[in-house]
């Protein structure tokens, strides 16, 4: 909603972060702020990285920016463009209407351009809106350039082919408190470097023969500086690149290359990589590029409490069936909550809120889950529905008797709106609204008690019916329909009021009733996750929904009044079957 004079924006969050762009942006160290989000397409993203695309976007927003939607993808083995498809509409969901004017593109095809003398690129990729003609940034068409740029450090004598296996590698790097050894091949002369990596390159040499690494220093007591791999030999086609390639490039050495082709200013990465930044600059600085280079800086990733957000344990449950997929609504995947029904706006105001810290913790899911019922109250329609029905046959209606009531579409509107709904003789009511034997303080429906129809009237319940096991099969009840909204005992006082459908002017749906995937509210600290799954993480049942549903739109978030928050499900049907996914209940039913 746009800013009004009575209802100012709210002002921009503030962090460490943000106070050291804001610094830059008074010093005019750089001529535009530019971020980018670059996640390796090997999976869905996840609520974790929500909170990655609302800091990169919303500083991009902040200083009339720009933030790169770059595919990190070095890695052949693991990627695919079934991620990358994911992957950019849940960022373009995400940010739509709120960021979306910061998201920059290349034009299709476009590729970096030849290095020049200088050490770079005649220019950058110009940044272009996204649109059919435009496509997202990928690691991998800066292949060409990464390749030349290895060649230069060999040529500075700053790395070497080495003919090490990936086990002896590991043991010559030695450990935290032993320093390591050099590798034999590490004084190779330059022109026997060149001539090796070039015959990789060549693809002489089989999957794992050689390696490129720098060459820094093994006894450093910072791991990441122990020589290590710049380059390594897979002969595996790449989804994006195609089968020219069959060296790639490593993440660390990739990364800073690709944040300075693209001419990043401020590369945010999450606080695991705090070792790796002297890294990413000796890459940068031993290359002797241009001014000005790009710079990371660390924050905490979000960690949710009762939530997976590992790729690979999402994988697990996924190939395991323990869900439906990627996007099934009980996973924290952005696709699985957006198919549950979570508003993109409550997701960026939870990640948001949480703040950019340094420091590694738990957040409670009860804030994630606060966020989403405040949105959603203010925005979802209400809607009659019973997901446990039992009938009640209103005995003083006749059968085909309809008599209008008015309910209110949403009383969080500034100007609410109604819709017609009607009362007739049979209607459904939540089983749990009836208690043949009540407990103490029951307000709902009980024998000889009285309750309120919600828009409707005060009932009376005068008999249950049963069939011959004892079952019930209905509740025979009087309407007092004087009690009615204008009638003239329409203020008479009762304790309980609850919601119903008409039997004869309802619909059949199939409600999903979706909960916690997990029992516990750390999950990954258990020494096998899978066996504290929750088994009720999904409960299906039949519901009878008032018929103005039949035309519901996935676009739509409801409140089934008393119940919860609803979506329409992607794999529903108007012309076959309804589905609803609940997307929270209105209270936290796992508060102590």
């Amino acid at each position: 909603m746009p800013a009004t004079p009575e209802s100012p924006a709210p002002a921009a969050p503030t962090d460490f972060i943000r106070d050291i762009v804001t610094a830059h942006v008074a010093e005019k160290r750089y001529a535009k702020i530019v971020t980018r989000f670059p996640p390796e397409p090997n999976g869905y993203l996840h609520i974790g990285h929500a909170k990655s695309i609302c800091l990169n976007f919303g500083i991009a927003r902040e200083h009339q920016g720009q933030c790169n939607l770059r595919f990190d993808d070095t890695n052949p083995a693991k990627e695919d463009v079934e991620y990358v498809d994911s992957i950019t509409r849940d960022v373009r969901w995400l940010i739509e209407g709120w960021a979306d004017h910061c998201l920059s593109y290349k034009p299709k095809g476009a590729h970096p351009a030849p290095i020049t003398s200088n050490g770079r690129p005649d220019h950058y990729l110009a940044p272009v809106p996204p649109g059919p003609d435009s496509e997202a940034f990928f690691a991998s068409d800066y292949f060409p350039q990464l390749y030349e740029y290895a060649l230069e450090l060999i040529r500075r004598g700053k790395a070497y082919v080495c003919d090490l296996s990936a086990e002896d590698t590991e043991k010559f790097r030695g450990s935290p408190d032993r320093p390591g050894q050099d590798s034999p091949f590490r004084n190779r002369s330059v022109a026997e470097n060149l001539d090796l990596f070039q015959r990789m390159n060549a693809g002489e040499f089989p999957d794992g023969a050689r390696s490129l690494r720098s060459k820094i220093d093994m006894t450093s007591p910072n791991m990441w500086l122990r020589d290590p791999l710049l380059y390594r030999i897979r002969h595996v086609p790449h989804y994006h690149a195609g089968d020219k390639w069959c060296i790639y490039p490593l993440y660390d050495y990739a990364h800073c290359l690709s944040d300075y082709l693209e001419g990043v200013t401020h590369s945010l990465c999450s606080i695991e990589f705090v070792p790796h930044r002297p890294l990413y600059d000796w890459v940068l600085e031993n290359l002797d590029l241009p001014r000005p280079v790009p710079h990371q800086y660390e924050f905490a990733k979000l960690n949710p409490s009762y939530t997976l957000l590992s790729k690979r344990n999402i994988l697990r449950l996924v190939q395991e069936k323990i869900v439906a997929g990627w996007d099934d609504p009980r996973l924290p995947t952005i696709s699985g909550l957006r198919r549950r029904g979570i508003p993109a706006s409550a997701i960026r105001k939870f990640v948001i809120g949480v703040g950019v810290t340094t420091f590694n913790s738990v957040t409670e899911i009860a804030v994630f889950e606060h966020a989403v019922r405040e949105e959603l109250n203010q925005t979802a329609s209400r809607r009659l529905a019973v997901l446990k029905p039992i009938k009640l046959v209103l005995t003083n209606l006749a059968p085909d008797e309809v008599i209008a009531c008015t309910a209110t579409n949403n009383p969080q509107d500034e100007n609410p709106t109604t819709r017609p709904v009607s009362l007739t003789r049979e209607v459904f009511i939540e089983s749990d609204d009836f208690a043949e034997v009540p407990p103490p303080k029951y307000f709902r429906l009980k024998p000889g008690g009285e309750v309120r129809l919600k828009y409707a009237c005060i009932i009376k319940l005068d008999e249950i019916v049963k069939d011959a096991t004892g079952a019930i099969t209905e509740l025979r009840c009087t309407a007092q329909l004087d009690t009615r909204t204008g009638g003239p005992n329409a203020d008479k006082k009762v304790k309980g009021t609850i919601h119903w459908v008409s039997a004869t002017h309802c619909i059949d749906a199939e409600v999903r009733l979706y909960d916690r995937l997990f029992t516990v509210a750390e999950p990954a600290a258990e020494p096998d996750f899978m066996k504290v799954v929750n088994p009720q993480s999904l409960e299906v049942v039949t519901a009878k929904l008032e018929s103005s549903l039949a035309t519901a739109k996935a676009s739509e978030r409801y409140q089934f009044e008393r119940l919860g928050y609803f979506a329409l499900d992607k794999d529903s049907s108007p012309d076959s079957r309804l589905i609803f996914n609940r997307t929270i209940t209105l209270k936290d039913t796992w508060a102590k």
